[in-house]
């Protein structure tokens, strides 16, 4: 039998910390729970919100509706030739799958070591780090369609992933509940170690060879010593997407600051680097009231103690207007905002 509990904090399901009350909150243990919920036409029609390991989200005010943490456990995996197929339920913790496939040797996730959050958000957000997307080695999802209470399977063509985007943030935003992610991996490695700083972290260490394991944690380390842990500080990791722009518009940003930090992005596009352009408007370590940026990576934004999600919101706006008045840039928001 499902517990409806009434009047719930969601200040420890949210990494940013702030305090939020839900009107009603239901953990979701089993996929068949989530049937079990919406056939109760009061569930069915009221507003609601899903939440995994709530790392990428801000939270504005107490919600009003249902709060659906999904705690759908459990991996499996199947090997054919030198293909790996790895099943994780949506409310696996993300780094727990990563370590699963390193230690197993299953290769593809190394590069997303650390990343906070649950399995089911990864293909919402289409997650990424250091070269590597979500997308590179997705497989399938298996989602609940609230309008039909049946079980749909998406392919990866069927997700339509962009940077940091997936049609489940847009056409079908609201319209399912992802309930287990299959992914496709390889017992042969095919490093990418080009992006950030991968490649001198491993020269540091003398490793010319490296294993996945070797991988795994020199991402850990370099996002160890750039990102605060939300466990000791509040926060949801990287909370501006890196802007994509026309070359035309890089050439004169470029002319005016030779310096700027790029990536080619395909198809005349560059990437900037958004903590950096954060960092030349003066923000980097910056603390206003409650809330701030920290102090080793300007792109993530902190609760200090007591912040309220309306305050973070008001500091990123600052933030957003200050990048556009100096570089034309407009920074968009890659936390999923809750009002």
């Amino acid at each position: 039998m499902l517990q409806i509990q009434e009047n719930v904090s969601l200040k420890n399901f949210n990494t940013f910390g702030v305090e939020a009350k839900a009107r009603y909150f239901v953990e979701i243990n089993h996929k068949d729970e989530l049937v079990e919920l919406f056939m109760d036409p009061q569930w069915k029609q009221m507003e609601h919100l899903v939440l995994g390991g709530g790392s990428n989200m801000l939270l504005l005010k107490d919600y009003e509706g249902l709060v659906i943490r999904i705690n759908i456990r459990g991996i499996e995996h199947r090997i054919s030739h030198e293909d790996v197929y790895v099943e994780a339920g949506a409310g696996e913790v993300w780094n727990d799958l990563v370590n699963f496939c390193v230690a197993r040797e299953y290769a593809g996730l190394e590069n997303l070591s650390l990343i906070p959050g649950s399995v089911g958000a990864s293909p919402i957000q289409n997650i990424g780090a250091y070269g590597v997307e979500l997308k590179d080695v997705f497989y399938s999802c298996n989602a609940f369609e609230l309008a039909t209470g049946t079980f749909k399977t998406f392919t990866k063509a069927d997700c339509r992933f962009e940077y940091r985007e997936s049609i489940f943030k847009s056409e079908l935003k609201g319209q399912y509940i992802i309930v287990s992610v299959k992914f496709h991996l390889s017992l042969v490695p095919n490093f990418n170690l080009k992006y950030g700083a991968i490649e001198l972290e491993l020269k540091n260490r003398n490793i010319t060879s490296p294993t996945l394991k070797d991988v795994s944690q020199v991402v850990s380390h370099i996002r160890v010593s750039k990102l605060p842990d939300p466990s000791t500080i509040g926060n949801a990791g990287s909370f501006f997407k890196n802007p994509i722009i026309s070359a035309d518009q890089f050439s004169g940003i470029q002319a005016k600051f030779p310096e700027v930090v790029n990536y080619p992005a395909g198809d005349g596009l560059v990437k900037l680097a958004a903590g950096w352009l954060i960092e030349q408007c003066g923000w980097k370590g910056k603390v206003v009231g409650n809330t701030g940026t920290w102090m080793n990576q300007a792109l993530v934004l902190v609760n200090h103690g007591g912040a309220s999600g309306a305050e973070v919101y008001a500091f990123s706006s600052q933030i957003i207007d200050s990048v556009y008045t100096k570089f034309g840039v407009m920074l968009q928001r890659e936390v999923n905002i809750i009002s």
